[in-house]
């Protein structure tokens, strides 16, 4: 999960790689380092804690060299501390490294090549990589027509030796003119520039110089030196790869006047709703069409006789795919599970006949996510032939690894979320699912076309209606936060499709303001949690009018009033009813309850942010978190 820049051009490189790790620092703070390489030496420095640490050692360091690469570092192996950070270095200091992932057999190997004189720094498994690289030049001859490029041999026999999944940037002082990076299960990317070349684990390091990015697979690595980029597997073969086109604008990971880019991102939400919806519904459809009022360009066959549908994700997707396990039984009466990915990889369900599996992650890199679904796919083609593999994912990276393993992707269209907790692409997860659920109601013929026209006509709406939440609620809800700085404990409640919304705020809260916060479904409240209700424990429910659950949830949350918690409602403006009942209320537009959850998460949103921002925290970077956990 952390972050890697390297470049190298005509420009010194050190600026280019700070500013490349600003754009990373979401993947990892624990620590940060550059490496470069300048007359013949490689002058490494680094910084335990945040970005702006390095950049105060670098001030004045007035460094010429045109090739170097950057970390910014979300621990695995090894404490947060200065010896621990990347780079890393060989014993002789000529070869040095950057790493994203994590190496399964470092031990093996580090007490063998210490076995053989190599001098270890740090507690970190990527050291190994430097040393073996060093000892695998040692042996190459420094150039030789059986090895034309001997460092590109030493890095691909190093990385021949390496268990896990890793993403790498090597550069060395005795191949001043060469950057060498390598790929296994961990996304890496290169940027061409003008006379210029770039590599980062995620692409806005690099889109303020380049738009035209190559991305490597798995088992490839690339020679980048100042003619140019040469890609190969790791067999040593040559390859042939087409770069493509990006379509972000720079000024998309720019915060554009906001505090935070959380706040910036969830003010973005009615956009992302709407691309979405253009995206995906026939504007011109009708009750009376004889074709779908959806098109996801998905084939016939995917849809075929299908009898179960899986979903693996982790964390906020998991609470989006619970909301789309409602939405795929209630609409398209397609029995629906939903696992995290982290354990259906170790207790998958028995194999069975037209499954379709999705899997569901933003970045479309994380790591369980992707393990998950290489393990059905494998298995269904290996234990169970005749149960051919339908695989689909929702991802807001269709660039992403997720599109090489999946047959088949639905792009959320959120355009690129900085913020380390997820706003707009949920609920843009949330509106795929609200796509893929009425095209296989429309399919299945589940619902008649006049009530799929009422629920598209209510998609469209939404976007004004979250409009109109930013609009009328911000301001009152910064307010209520100031109640909030010193509380402790916070259970959410909701029940229905409302439910997974409770865990959503729940985590929402407990990630950027660090107040432990907890999601129930509110009719399971008697049955333990109620044990924890005092005055002290804030009390947030999802109390929709005019679907089933409402006066339920309205009895449950009088039964935590008389446990003397402060109770604030998410619901309905106006609702004579609520506001009776509740001490606060967070009111949303009326809608359809099957569609309020696109509505409902707003204000708990903007509650969570607004008391982490009163409590005066890293919003954007809340400690122990990353972007995209692309480790295990």
């Amino acid at each position: 999960m952390c972050g890697i820049v390297g470049y190298i051009g005509t420009q010194a490189a050190s600026e280019i790689l700070l500013a490349g790790l600003e754009k990373l620092e979401y993947r990892g703070y624990d620590s940060a380092g550059i490496a470069t390489v300048w007359e013949g030496k490689i002058h490494c420095v680094r910084a335990k804690g945040k970005l702006q640490n390095l950049r105060e050692k670098l001030a004045g360091d007035e460094n010429p060299a045109q090739i170097g690469i950057g970390h910014t570092r979300w621990a695995t192996h090894g404490k947060p501390e200065e010896y621990n950070a990347h780079p890393h270095m060989d014993t002789a200091m000529r070869v040095a490294v950057v790493q994203n992932g994590i190496i399964e057999n470092y031990r093996e190997l580090r007490e063998e090549l210490k076995s053989r004189g190599h001098k270890f720094r740090s507690d970190t498994d990527t050291e190994v990589i430097p040393h073996l690289i060093a000892e695998f030049l040692s042996l190459l001859p420094s150039t030789s027509p059986v090895t034309p490029v001997p460092f590109l041999e030493a890095v691909r026999q190093a990385v021949s030796k390496l268990k896990g999944a890793f993403a790498i940037a090597v550069i060395s002082a005795d191949y001043p003119d060469e950057l060498i990076v390598a790929r296994q299960q961990a996304p890496l990317s290169i940027g061409f520039g003008s006379g210029e070349f770039f590599c980062a684990s995620d692409t806005p390091a690099i889109v303020p110089y380049t738009r035209t990015v190559l991305t490597l697979e798995n088992g490839e690595m690339a020679r980048l030196t100042p003619l140019g980029v040469e890609v190969y597997n790791f067999a040593g073969d040559r390859l042939k790869k087409t770069p493509r086109t990006l379509n972000w604008n720079p000024i998309l990971v720019e915060k554009q006047g906001f505090r935070h880019f959380m706040l910036k991102e969830i003010y973005e939400q009615p956009g992302v709703v709407r691309t979405c919806l253009e995206a995906y519904i026939n504007s011109d459809w009708n009750p009376t069409d004889k074709k779908t009022p959806v098109n996801l360009h998905l084939p016939a066959e995917m849809y075929a006789d299908l009898e179960q549908i899986q979903i693996v994700a982790c964390g906020t997707s998991w609470h989006a795919s619970l909301v789309g396990k409602y939405l795929l039984e209630q609409l398209a009466g397609i029995p629906t599970i939903v696992q995290y990915a982290s354990e259906f990889r170790y207790a998958p369900p028995p194999l069975t006949p037209n499954t379709l599996t999705i899997g569901v992650t933003q970045s479309g890199e994380t790591a369980d996510t992707l393990a998950a679904l290489t393990m059905e796919k494998q298995r269904r083609i290996t234990q169970a032939p005749e149960f051919q593999p339908r695989l689909l994912g929702i991802t807001n990276r269709p660039e992403s690894s997720l599109a090489s393993l999946v047959s088949y992707i639905i792009d959320t269209h959120a355009g690129i979320e900085i913020g380390v907790a997820a706003t707009k692409t949920f609920v843009a997860q949330l509106v795929a699912f609200y796509c893929l659920a009425i095209d296989l109601a429309y399919r299945r013929q589940t619902l008649s076309p006049n009530s799929l026209e009422q629920i598209i006509q209510g998609l469209r709406l939404l976007p004004a209606e979250i409009e109109m939440i930013l609009e009328v609620q911000e301001r009152y809800i910064e307010e209520l936060a100031h109640s909030f700085a010193e509380t402790k404990d916070f259970i959410f409640i909701g029940r229905g499709i409302n439910y997974p919304i409770a865990l959503e705020g729940a985590l929402k809260l407990k990630e950027i303001s660090y107040i432990h916060a907890e999601g129930y479904p509110a009719g399971e409240m008697k049955h333990g949690p109620i044990a924890l209700l005092d005055a002290k424990v804030p009390v947030v429910a999802i109390a929709m009018p005019g679907g089933v659950n409402y006066e339920k949830v309205l009895s449950n949350a009088q039964e935590a009033k008389a446990r003397d918690s402060r109770l604030i409602g998410v619901t309905a403006m106006n609702d004579a009813e609520a506001s009776e009942i509740f001490d606060d209320i967070l009111p949303v537009p009326k809608v359809d309850e099957i569609l309020s959850p696109i509505v409902t998460v707003i204000p708990l949103q903007l509650l969570a942010y607004h008391i982490a921002a009163r409590r005066g925290l890293d919003v954007d970077q809340p400690r122990n978190l990353a972007k995209s956990v692309t480790v295990e």
